[in-house]
């Protein structure tokens, strides 16, 4: 008989983003179990994972009792990390997943700045990937979709069926368009 144990959506317990000297670009810690509280403990796991992996070759390690699975360009290390339970395979798939949809939407500029000047992408292709440490899609062209719906539609939809970018557009050009109007 073979017994199942842990059986969950739940395959992700964070995604950082770190610069090449070590620094956040951006983090994300999932689920109401996390290891990692508190901000000062978060900046601890990321400087030691960091310091683990800038100069190894590999993409899996088992780090403070966690499967983390990493890819670096140029300047910035993306680690997607899971429980050690985790089936590493699903957590590759996550992380190739996001990093393709980043570079596609960067236009293959994956590097410190150009992420920093294109945040707002960065994390919506993230909320696109996971929610609350469930995998969503795992297919990036499908993720770079859902990021980059053209705007010329959200007047359309409802509001409340809205993203935040697009609610944000949507009334921004309904201001705009009721000042013009007015004068």
């Amino acid at each position: 008989m073979v017994y199942m144990s842990n059986l969950t959506l739940y395959t992700t317990t964070a995604v950082i983003l770190l610069d090449g000297e070590g620094n956040r670009i951006l983090a994300k810690y999932y689920g109401s179990k996390n290891a990692y509280p508190t901000p000062k403990e978060q900046k601890v796991f990321e400087k030691g994972l960091f310091d683990k992996t800038r100069r190894a070759n590999g993409e899996i390690i088992l780090y403070d009792n966690h499967v983390v699975l990493y890819r670096s360009n140029i300047d910035v290390f993306f680690y997607v990390v899971g429980s050690v339970e985790e089936n590493e395979l699903l957590l590759s798939t996550i992380l190739n997943a996001f990093y393709d949809a980043v570079s596609s939407l960067l236009r293959h500029q994956v590097e410190k700045r150009t992420i920093a000047d294109n945040l707002d992408l960065v994390v919506l292709a993230l909320d696109e990937t996971i929610d609350d440490g469930i995998a969503l899609e795992t297919d990036p062209n499908v993720i770079v979709s859902r990021v980059t719906r053209p705007r010329t539609d959200t007047t359309d939809i409802p509001i409340t069926e809205q993203t935040f970018i697009q609610a944000y557009h949507t009334a921004r050009e309904r201001v705009t368009e009721r000042l013009l109007r007015g004068v």
